[in-house]
């Protein structure tokens, strides 16, 4: 069994010189390696150790309190003590207002080190985000230091039965009287809705404002509390937790809300703009959990395939170890390469995001690092199995844990068709294109030879799927794909500037020989 080892230099690498993260105001690289490897080192001995057990204990319901892994609640200690649950809230609010690439980078640690646990406490900063943007001074003045406190996490109630992609049929109604706004109804899904971490609990609650008829017009955001002012329980109560495939250490609640106090967050009628800036953050938290999937994936196979000695290359007489053999070998390129690309696809989105350098494009990259990442640790998670064989589909090497946590991630925070509609839609029109527009100059500014084949075939495929939506999917996959391209070349031509620069040469030609660009490739689709 391979133990969970964080990879350090090649987040720092991929933040310094592929995604020039030191553009940002304030930028301070030392600071930023020594946080990583702080972060590393505790990842690493106090909250991977506790991943397998909270597999295989999971979550149980006692009296309407969820219990959560007994490991969790010292790592969780142990995480608030040091003060990463604060990393990116503003200093005035008791944070340490660091940018939203490093807590991307921390993010992604957490997650390869325990999925279910980072599932817990990850909707801080989009939480924190939400009131910066749309709450009352008195709001962020109250709720945010909490939150920076860790005796309160935060959840993100969306989804009913019947209401998960759509959102106009959302029923949870908020009924304003005597001053006070209260909320009813039953909301499914929520990741932490009851969990016994923290003393505290905010969610924040999707909820109907007008008429059914209005749809998503019709929908607000309100912040209801688990406990009100002097310590009395809200009226929210668990009903169940879910039997799950995977991330059995994460309990994910349905809730119902009986006449719950809450308060109004930003405008009536405006809760789905709202909501967004925390699920826009959420999608590039996605995608970097497929990265640590993939490179998980990826570490766990290569020590196996190192050890394990099977068969003879062809004309050779002594046997090898596995990573020898050609099928093997390529297995594990792509597992590195998935890893490596998407991890420079999630942080150049998050540079151009604290930036403020290009919102259009953005726009257009996020559902992209959603969509390629998630599949991304998917298919690394799989080929992972793959290579190990027999041992793999046993539970001994835990990489079936690591297929059956990232299952989920092509799925929640919006699934992956829905975005690819979206971006053969709203973003194609957006603006008269301009999101397109800004992706497209983003390619033709990376100055390759290497993706003019891909960008003409991209360029074909964007005239094409306007008029036939039903090429969504395909779509997708070509931007995808084409994004993947770039970050490798811009990859390639920093890789003396890596401690393994051979390594990421070898990865760039695997890269290359193996994305198709061939237009009767593209044009089945």
């Amino acid at each position: 069994m391979s133990e969970f080892r964080a990879p350090v230099e090649d987040i720092i690498f991929s933040l310094e010189f592929v995604a020039d993260a030191g553009r940002i105001d304030g930028w301070d690289a030392d600071l930023v390696r020594e946080i990583v490897q702080h972060f590393a080192g505790f990842a690493q001995g106090e909250i991977a150790p506790v991943d397998e057990a909270a597999d295989l204990e999971g979550c149980r319901v006692v009296d309407g309190q969820v219990i959560v892994p007994a490991g969790f609640k010292t790592a969780y200690r142990g995480y608030v003590e040091q003060g990463w649950n604060g990393l990116s809230i503003p200093e005035k609010y008791d944070g340490q207002d660091l940018p939203a690439p490093v807590l991307g980078a921390v993010s992604e640690i957490f997650t390869g080190a325990c999925h279910s646990l980072q599932m817990i406490v990850g909707l801080i900063p989009g939480a924190v985000r939400v009131l910066k943007n749309f709450g009352s001074e008195a709001q962020r003045e109250k709720y945010i230091p909490l939150l920076a406190s860790g005796d309160w996490l935060a959840t993100m109630c969306m989804t009913e039965a019947g209401a998960g992609s759509d959102l106009s049929g959302i029923r949870t109604k908020a009924v304003e009287a005597a001053g006070v706004w209260r909320i009813s109804g039953d909301k499914i899904f929520i990741s932490g809705g009851g969990q016994d971490l923290s003393a505290h609990i905010l969610h924040l609650v999707l909820a109907r404002t007008g008429g059914l008829d209005e749809g998503v017009r019709g929908l607000s955001l309100f912040l209801c509390r688990s406990h009100l002012d002097g310590g009395a329980v809200n009226a929210v109560t668990v009903d169940r937790i879910e039997e799950k495939m995977g991330l059995h250490g994460s309990p994910t609640c349905q809730l119902s809300f009986d006449a719950a106090e809450a308060e109004l967050i930003g405008e009536l009628g405006q809760g789905l703009k709202a909501m967004f800036t925390l699920m826009n953050h959420a999608r590039l938290d996605v995608g970097l959990q497929g990265v640590a999937h993939a490179a998980r994936a990826g570490d766990i196979a290569q020590a196996y395939a190192a050890e394990r000695v099977q068969g003879r290359l062809v004309g050779g007489g002594e046997q090898v170890v596995i990573e020898q053999h050609y099928d093997v070998k390529n297995m594990l390129n792509e597992q590195q390469a998935l890893a490596i690309g998407g991890r420079a696809m999630c942080q150049m989105t998050l540079v151009l995001l604290e930036t403020g350098e290009n919102d259009d494009l953005v726009d257009f990259l996020t559902p992209i690092c959603k969509v390629f990442c998630s599949e991304a640790g998917i298919k690394s998670a799989d080929m992972g199995i793959q290579i190990l064989g027999g041992y793999g589909y046993l539970h001994e090497y835990r990489i079936e844990q690591t297929l059956r946590d990232a299952r989920i991630t092509s799925i929640y925070e919006g699934t992956n068709s829905v975005h690819a509609i979206g971006l053969a839609t709203r973003l194609l029109r957006h603006k008269n294109g301009a999101a397109a527009d800004a992706f497209e100059q983003m390619i033709l500014d990376v100055g390759s030879d290497e993706l003019l084949v891909t960008l003409k075939l991209w360029q074909d495929m964007r005239d094409r799927v306007l008029a036939a939506p039903e090429l969504a999917t395909a779509f997708m996959k070509l931007t995808g794909l084409l994004t993947y391209q770039a970050v490798w070349v811009k990859i390639l031509a920093v890789a003396d500037k890596s401690a393994e620069p051979e390594r990421l040469k070898k990865l760039a030609d695997h890269v290359f020989s193996t994305v198709p660009r061939d237009a009767k490739y593209w044009s089945t689709f």
